[in-house]
């Protein structure tokens, strides 16, 4: 599959932000993705919000964040303390923190969860983005679960051994808190990357994939 080559203009800085439910959630959905940007770009400032975390898992959180954010030429990590599957009944005061985001410098690339994940955070956070952002090109991940919501993906992301392999040590390493769950594996994650390296063809062999819904093409002359 022929790619798309991605990125902003020379010299200018490219600008992420990064929208997870829970502490681990980017990580899964995105975290090699972001790797390859970082290895890519010299210039990239990442603003990461996690809505659910306390205690542990907030540490967890800020972390992980510090590990994988580590080569950013500037990084804010914001974690938000609402309860942990009662995001929407909280829906009010997370909207309240999007419209704080939105009046922020604007985002090159969101990342965010699947509109149609089955978790009611997920769903939520996705839903906000939409609404919060709409002239902006936004990818949204994918967390395998219980559920089996995956979908069809439509942008891929073809991803280097390093990344792969660091993108498992950060997971494995980063959320002890995790670790008893029959789902939260090196297993479940390196499936999911090398199932989707197979549908993009990757050279590589491993892949994350985005569901893309509004991509805006430009060809400068």
């Amino acid at each position: 599959m022929l790619p798309l080559i991605a990125g902003a203009a020379r010299g200018r800085r490219l600008t992420v932000l990064c929208l997870g439910a829970h502490a681990d959630d980017i990580e899964i959905g995105c975290g090699g993705t972001l790797l390859e940007i970082l290895a890519a770009h010299r210039r990239v400032e990442l603003q990461w919000v996690v809505f659910a975390a306390e205690g542990e898992r907030a540490r967890e959180a800020r972390r992980s964040a510090s590990r994988l954010l580590r080569s950013a030429a500037r990084a804010h990590v914001q974690i938000e303390s609402f309860r942990d599957g009662f995001l929407p009944f909280d829906g009010m005061r997370v909207k309240e923190v999007f419209e704080v985001l939105k009046a922020g410098p604007p985002p090159d690339l969101i990342f965010t969860h699947y509109r149609d994940d089955r978790h009611q955070d997920h769903r939520l956070v996705s839903d906000l983005t939409w609404n919060t952002f709409r002239d902006h090109m936004v990818l949204e991940y994918e967390v395998p679960k219980y559920d089996g919501d995956l979908g069809q993906p439509n942008v891929f992301v073809p991803l280097g051994e390093r990344a792969r392999r660091a993108k498992l040590r950060l997971l494995m390493s980063a959320f002890p808190s995790q670790a008893g769950k029959r789902w939260f594996t090196a297993t479940t994650f390196d499936g999911l990357m090398r199932l989707r390296g197979v549908e993009c063809a990757s050279a590589s062999g491993y892949a994350e994939a985005f569901h893309g819904r509004k991509l805006s093409l430009a060809f400068p002359r």
